[in-house]
């Protein structure tokens, strides 16, 4: 009867060996797999966008992503996940090139959604706004006209004579998600306004002073010279002497859709209830959304006498000319006039 060979401490050490390297390359290669799937790039090459629920969870995120094409694998976004941790922010993400899925994830940490950038420059109007947003492609400037005229509600108790929310779009940058409706727009632009409003401490006389300091800002860019010129409408409506500015008439004409961006002599004569030549008092509400330096000059007018200027914005040398007679008015406009000349206009 043969005996059974026994195997030998040397048989037996090769073949655990070889089950070790057969694991470790086996692990070797589910490493590299992972490895290959988090840090190659992979992506769209044109704009996509994914949007991100509030509460959506890691895996339902990971789903979205890859659907879109934006990652390879949702599998390889988890496993970043589980090793990295962090909340992940909702919103819009846009993605427009390939990239690594830590990178995808570590931009969704960040929250560094999507935004559409929109400045309001002091001195806007409701129909430059309303441009503006609409070619940003936030929606129709008509939209946003007919939206901030429904929101009066949002100043109430700042004027409760508001009939729209000119004046109360408080000029700044403002960045927008893709899809953000007109109601969010206009709160946003208010919001703004009621912060400047608090650091002014303007809280008496709101509807008066927003609607100088509108005039204000559409009759000067001179820093130096918007309390001058608040000075001058201040004296006037003193004296119940009409204020005759520009600006009031071409917002009067741009409510009735008569502006086409000249006045002519003969729209001195419009009567509307802003045209300034013929009806006394400040215009009904604010002609435009003024900044924080013409709210301080409709708060704090210089003291002058000064009842007339030529506007900077009509001086050739670029500076307001300021009188306190018609006499000496008389002899800036034919200053002007000269100046105007030189400078090679009519």
């Amino acid at each position: 009867m043969a005996r059974r060979r026994r195997k030998t401490s040397k048989s037996r050490g090769l073949g655990a060996a070889g089950t070790l390297l057969l694991v470790l390359l086996l692990v070797l290669g589910v490493a590299g797999a992972g490895a290959w799937l988090v840090f190659t790039p992979f992506g769209p090459r044109h704009e996509t966008f994914v949007e991100l629920a509030p509460g959506s969870s890691a895996v339902r995120i990971g789903s979205q992503l890859e659907s879109a094409g934006v990652v390879r694998s949702r599998y390889a976004f988890y496993l970043v996940r589980w090793l990295q941790r962090g909340t992940l922010q909702a919103g819009e993400y846009r993605f427009d090139h390939p990239a690594s899925v830590d990178k995808v994830y570590a931009r969704i940490v960040r929250g560094d959604v999507y935004t559409v950038a929109v400045t309001v420059p002091e001195g806007a109007n409701i129909f430059d706004i309303g441009t503006r947003l609409q070619q940003a492609g936030l929606g129709t400037r008509q939209e946003f006209l007919e939206e901030q005229a429904r929101q009066t509600g949002l100043v109430a108790d700042l004027d409760p004579k508001a009939k729209s929310l000119e004046g109360y779009l408080f000029p700044d940058t403002y960045r927008f998600a893709r899809k953000a409706t007109m109601a969010h727009i206009t709160a946003a632009m208010v919001r703004q306004f009621r912060l400047a409003a608090a650091q002014l401490n303007l809280k008496e006389n709101v509807h008066a002073v927003v609607t100088m300091a509108s005039l204000v800002e559409r009759e000067t860019a001179v820093d130096a010279e918007r309390p001058l010129v608040a000075s001058v409408f201040q004296n006037r409506l003193a004296q119940k002497m009409p204020l005759m500015t520009d600006p009031s008439v071409i917002y009067g004409l741009e409510l009735q859709g008569d502006w086409h961006g000249v006045i002519h002599q003969s729209d001195l004569k419009r009567n509307t209830p802003y045209n300034t030549y013929l009806h006394a008092g400040l215009p009904p509400g604010p002609i435009a959304n003024p900044g924080m330096r013409s709210l301080r000059a409709a708060m704090s007018p210089a003291r002058t006498d000064y009842l007339y200027f030529v506007a900077a914005g009509a001086n050739p040398q670029g500076r307001s000319l300021f009188s306190s007679t018609l006499q000496e008015h008389a002899r800036a406009v034919a200053g002007y006039r000269n100046a105007l000349k030189k400078a090679g206009g009519r």
